[in-house]
């Protein structure tokens, strides 16, 4: 799985599961700031995720992400171990 591929899954998920506008999603968007998210959108959002890479995702490693981009890194990290 590519970035790309990571990118765009991501970003399906965000506009499917938590109804962000396309226009608003971008790498540097912030996940609670720009997006709205709260704490339990982003464990649905790992539990996605997980569903996605076939890998378990520790929540303490999603801890500090804050931008796409910083979701994108971590799990395009996992998927290329």
């Amino acid at each position: 799985m590519t970035r790309d591929e990571v990118y765009e899954s991501l970003s399906t998920y965000l506009e499917d599961l938590f109804e962000v506008p396309p226009e608003d999603i971008s790498p540097s968007a912030l996940l609670y700031e720009d997006l709205d998210l709260d704490s339990i959108d982003a464990v649905d959002l790992v539990v996605k995720l997980q569903d996605l890479t076939n890998k378990k995702i520790a929540p303490e490693e999603f801890k500090t992400v804050r931008t796409v981009d910083d979701v994108v890194d971590r799990v395009y990290a996992l998927v290329a171990k």
